[in-house]
């Protein structure tokens, strides 16, 4: 999900935009061939992700920095464990240090709470997913921070699915209708998605064959009814009201997909930090 050129890319503009025109702290307080070492630790419990991104960070500002690390993205780490050790030139690991946590505490924040919504589903078979509710510029980040908290990926943009919402109904005239004009343009590649505020939505979408059906905001008796009438015609998504205390009995209603953008927009930076 992301490839070098994309984290490269990435990092720089995010270097560009916090060092401007020069460290006027560090270049002064430093020299060249001054070095350090340092160590990136955890100061809460969680799920660790960004390694690579993190390392990158540093790789572009100076090839001589080394790092080591002791966990991978997707280990779970506590409260005071070491994650890595960093030493090399000062001026450019004292630079670096506030983008490179930015990243990790993002990511690792992210997977921390897509992990707590998975575990809290527990038994059931359905997967917590996320949604276009990122921070702009940055949803591949988002994205696999939460394929890394054992969450699953909704589409990424709106080129990957059909996705009829009330508006394009009201729009279209009706859901059939709206269905109807997708079928004559899309590619055979896409798949088509319907959100559905009512059983007589559900009742409409699956007789327009539809592949995925979200009940939108539905009570757990009535998810239950429509994941019945369904029977595994079409994927049902389950979507409004999501949060950890809710997240099980949805589940528990037999639906395939729960969708939340908690797990991205409201998901806290998980607390680490570079120490001398």
């Amino acid at each position: 999900m992301l490839n070098n050129f994309y984290i490269e890319e990435h990092i720089k503009n995010a270097l560009q935009e916090d060092i401007g025109f020069g460290d006027i702290t560090t270049d002064y307080l430093t020299t060249e061939e001054d070095v350090m070492s340092c160590t990136l630790n955890t100061r809460a419990d969680g799920i660790f992700c960004g390694k690579n991104v993190f390392e990158t960070v540093f790789k572009i500002l100076s090839p001589k920095i080394n790092i080591k690390f002791y966990f991978n993205d997707g280990d779970r780490i506590q409260k005071g464990d070491k994650i890595a050790d960093i030493s090399g030139p000062a001026r450019y690991i004292l630079m670096g240090e506030r983008t490179a946590l930015n990243y990790v505490q993002r990511m690792s924040g992210i997977s921390t709470e897509t992990n707590k919504y998975q575990t809290a589903i527990g038994e059931y078979k359905a997967k917590i997913v996320d949604t276009r509710k990122t921070t702009p510029g940055f949803r591949a980040f988002e994205k696999y921070s939460v394929k890394i908290g054992g969450g699953a990926l909704h589409r990424f943009n709106l080129s990957d699915c059909a996705m009829i919402k009330d508006n394009h109904i009201k729009f279209s005239g009706s859901l059939t209708n709206a269905v109807k004009k997708l079928k004559q343009n899309i590619s055979h590649a896409h798949k088509i998605e319907v959100e559905c505020d009512t059983i007589t939505q559900v009742k409409e979408a699956l007789n327009c064959n539809v592949d995925i059906i979200m009940l939108d905001n539905m009570t757990l008796d009535e998810m239950t009814e429509c994941v019945k009438l369904i029977n595994g015609k079409a994927i049902v998504e389950a979507s409004g009201n999501v949060n950890l205390s809710t997240v099980h009995d949805i589940a528990s209603t037999g639906v395939d997909i729960i969708s939340s953008s908690a797990i991205v927009a409201k998901a806290p930076t998980l607390d680490l930090g570079l120490d001398m």
